[in-house]
């Protein structure tokens, strides 16, 4: 059973479900496992995990399918800060129906190969819930991938069908929050 991939969700309010499924994909490149990191709705990003997980070399692949932000490079090299205006998440909506069924076709390209053993597809409840893909997409491609493939899916309000085709299911709830009180998103913890 150790080499059967399972099917894992992390879902709900809380922040953290794209910050947990990079920690299980760090401890599966420490154990010498190749992954891929699918961003669905996220483009030119400035987040810290591009940076060291560019120091995996061949056993990391990330790829970003989404609006790119025109002020994503001086985010990136710290001379801005994200002023959380919501702007990218509200142009990712705009141009959303571009990038969500390229990202499944590439998902799928990527479990094709046999190369990686773990599939993050992060943020994918966004592009069911905008009804960019279909639960019945998302649902036959779990079932077609191949056995020994770990299957991680991201984002809050996950479809009940993508629930009960889990192993497992995190939810993650907000119980309490720095931006409650004023503390901006900050670079190396929230991004």
């Amino acid at each position: 059973m150790e080499n059967k991939g399972l099917i894992q969700v992390y879902t709900g309010n809380g922040k953290g479900k794209t910050t947990a499924a990079l920690g299980l994909a760090l401890r599966a490149v420490g154990c010498g496992w190749k992954v891929a990191f699918i961003q669905f709705l996220k483009g030119s990003s400035y987040t810290g995990e591009l940076f060291s997980t560019a120091r995996f070399g061949e056993q990391w692949h990330y790829a970003q399918f989404g609006w790119g932000w025109p002020f994503s490079a001086l985010i990136r090299h710290g001379q801005m800060v994200c002023s959380k205006c919501g702007q990218c998440f509200r142009e990712n909506r705009n141009h959303a129906h571009n990038f969500a069924p390229l990202a499944l076709a590439y998902a799928k390209k990527m479990a094709a190969t046999g190369q990686y053993k773990l599939l993050v597809l992060d943020e994918i409840s966004h592009a069911i819930r905008w009804g960019l893909l279909t639960v019945d997409e998302v649902l036959e491609f779990l079932q077609r991938k191949p056995s020994e493939l770990e299957v991680v899916l991201t984002g809050r309000q996950m479809a009940p069908e993508i629930l009960a085709a889990a192993d497992l299911v995190t939810e993650l709830a907000a119980l309490k929050h720095p931006l409650e009180r004023g503390i901006p998103s900050r670079r190396g913890i929230e991004y």
